[in-house]
């Protein structure tokens, strides 16, 4: 049944049929935005935290390194160590508001709100991601290190080589987590004028003011992204668990 005109306040249901019906490209719109800020992201996000863990797991030698390539050190750690302190201690959306106000005076032509929110998505990213490479890398056995060193390989090949992949192996369950979690959080950049799902919500019961109903298929939405996407990420780590197994047997 299509409802041409706004059902009774007290029809939820058919309220929310007609949300549909008339808003659906809305919505999709704000799907889409929102997939696109968490897919390109988290990848984003992945690749820059590689650097960033480079930089933070650095070791100074100070045998073998000159007092250049020490302080070179030192400076990439300690930048690490403050952009990961920043990004994971302040909100996203004061970040958003920082980023996308603070650059916009200087008249830049390609600064629209969508681009600050990939920003945005990206450093924050970047920074949770980091820190679980970390974690990752903690998680390997030192063993390994030590056995790749024995056999002629410099530090920064065994890293490279040997203990980053198996890191970044270990580390997939969380990043995909951090995956959902930007499918949400995507949210907060409604305030700069990001149309994802929440702003494109704002958007359709604005001049029909059914705030209650439009936000609960908005919640429908954000339920079914993050319950596929977490079943695919499960799905995934199944089938890597599952080669294990079958490699360990042969």
């Amino acid at each position: 049944m299509i409802y041409a005109i706004l059902p009774p306040k007290d029809q939820f249901f058919q309220t929310i049929i007609y949300l549909i019906e008339t808003y659906s490209s809305f919505f999709l719109w704000g799907i889409l935005i929102t997939l696109f800020l968490s897919i390109v992201g988290t990848v984003g996000g992945f690749i820059l935290s590689l650097l960033l863990t480079v930089l933070r797991t650095q070791v100074v030698d100070h045998r073998r390194d000159n007092h250049f390539s020490i302080f070179l050190k030192k400076l990439g750690k300690g930048f690490a160590n403050i952009y990961i302190t920043v990004f994971r201690g302040t909100p996203m959306i004061v970040q958003a508001m920082i980023f996308y106000y603070g650059i916009a005076p200087l008249g830049i032509s390609w600064w629209k709100p969508l681009i600050a929110g990939l920003f945005v998505v990206t450093l924050n990213t970047t920074a949770y991601i980091a820190e679980v490479i970390r974690s990752g890398i903690n998680g390997v056995d030192q063993g390994q290190m030590e056995a790749a060193r024995s056999l002629g390989f410099s530090r920064r090949q065994s890293m490279f080589q040997i203990v980053l992949p198996q890191a970044i192996k270990n580390s997939l369950p969380a990043i995909g987590n951090e995956f959902i979690v930007n499918l949400k959080d995507t949210a907060v950049l409604s305030v700069i004028g990001v149309v994802d799902i929440f702003k494109a919500t704002q958007s359709a019961t604005s001049s029909n003011y059914r705030i209650v109903e439009g936000f609960f298929i908005a919640a429908i939405i954000y339920l079914i992204l993050t319950f596929v996407t977490g079943k695919v990420f499960a799905r995934l780590e199944r089938g890597k668990t599952e080669v294990k197994k079958v490699s360990a047997s042969v």
